[in-house]
């Protein structure tokens, strides 16, 4: 299966069946990022630090797999020259219509998250990457792709789904049991059947991968970056409790790209 194709579509689809990360921002919200009054989410439910952010007037912001009209709309409306990228058309158009609408500094480009080709090295100052990696089946291109396209000394933002969601049986979850199923790192494309994954194509969800820590935290000290800052979350979601009662589901890491040393001349 095209998995970059299913997941295209399927958020395509979330959007008509208003999964809560397709709802734009309210003009209200807009006008008060205007004013310097902004908070925005790379997790369920615990706002970024504001420490996190760079000055953002003038700065070149990277939303990375972002569109929804949430994270972006806002920070363009806080002074920043945004560009959100995203697989899904009509995330895009989310943000596309609050970007006209509210006449914001704005760009939308779709493409696959792994393969930053069309932007050019040192292209950003920062990079939100709120959580949506669990949805490609390798994510240390995404960081490689990541730290190319910073400028020395820039930021990349980053939420991650804890991968212990993925070792229980989804079916007695929804019965609020925990039931330990799964080795990790878990992949629908694996793990589910040929007609599991139509029937989540028709059903309009995507499929998920699960990353292990190495890989999310690990990899993006591989390429290159400096962690700088972290936070755990939870979902805030009923459907979830059960977990939550133990365990965040939820991280994010703020990393940097060192400033270049220049070497000394003879």
């Amino acid at each position: 299966m095209d998995v970059r194709a299913h997941n295209r579509h399927a958020w395509d689809r979330q959007v008509d069946l208003g999964n809560r990360w397709t709802i734009p921002v309210s003009d209200g919200q807009i006008a008060a990022a205007r004013r310097g009054e902004w908070q925005i989410l790379l997790t369920p439910s615990r706002p970024v630090p504001a420490a996190w952010f760079p000055a953002l007037v003038g700065a070149e912001v990277l939303c990375l797999a972002s569109g929804g009209g949430q994270q972006g709309p806002l920070l363009a409306a806080a002074g920043a020259r945004v560009t959100v990228f995203d697989s899904s058309p009509r995330q895009l158009e989310r943000d596309r219509s609050l970007a006209d609408l509210h006449r914001l500094p704005f760009r939308t480009v779709e493409g696959d998250m792994r393969c930053l080709s069309t932007f050019s090295d040192a292209s950003f100052d920062l990079i939100v990457h709120p959580v949506s990696n669990v949805f490609v089946p390798e994510i240390r291109p995404v960081w490689r792709e990541a730290h190319r396209v910073l400028r020395p000394g820039g930021r990349l933002m980053s939420g991650i789904t804890n991968p212990i969601i993925y070792v229980f049986d989804g079916d007695a979850y929804e019965r609020g049991v925990l039931e330990a199923k799964h080795r990790l790192p878990y992949s629908d494309a694996e793990f589910l059947s040929e007609a599991e994954q139509c029937a989540r194509l028709e059903q309009g969800s995507p499929l998920e991968f699960s990353h292990t820590l190495e890989e999310q935290i690990g990899g993006q000290i591989e390429a290159g970056f400096v962690l700088a800052g972290f936070f755990e979350d939870r979902s805030g979601d009923d459907d979830r409790e059960i977990l939550e009662r133990f365990t965040a589901t939820f991280i994010a890491t703020l990393a940097l790209k060192p400033q270049e040393i220049p070497r000394s001349g003879r």
